[in-house]
């Protein structure tokens, strides 16, 4: 089965030799998000519940891109660098995903790009 590319100009271009999504037949597979302006490129600036907000638009942004929504994710991962957030960062999330709850992962990591506090995959099907 062939796959391709899916681009939005609305989420940060990668930061490394990665694709921002890849659609397989009605699968799309979005990579990790952090907190990066689109426009600018940085980090923004805040606590973990801005980062997050971050994230979640840019993962928007990127299921857009593709025609699909918050609707359509299946599975996500969350990764915190302190586990400390994860209600903090809970409660946004929880805010994208109130009528279709995916299911989830959420683990504790050593350190994200760019001080990141929070990164969030997700696999979305039509």
């Amino acid at each position: 089965m062939s796959h391709q590319s899916v681009v939005s100009d609305s989420a940060p271009a990668p930061i490394g030799p990665y694709s921002q999504a890849v659609r397989s037949g009605k699968t799309l597979y979005c990579s990790g998000q952090i907190a990066l302006d689109p426009a600018s490129g940085n980090l923004v600036e805040g606590d973990v519940s801005a980062q997050a907000e971050q994230v979640m638009k840019n993962l928007g942004a990127v299921l857009g891109a593709a025609k699909y929504d918050y609707g359509d994710v299946v599975k996500t991962t969350i990764f915190l660098i302190d586990m400390s957030d994860f209600a903090a960062v809970n409660a946004i999330y929880g805010k994208y995903f109130d009528a279709s709850k995916p299911a989830r992962s959420t683990v504790a990591v050593a350190g994200l790009p760019r001080g990141a506090r929070v990164e969030i995959d997700c696999i979305a099907r039509k």
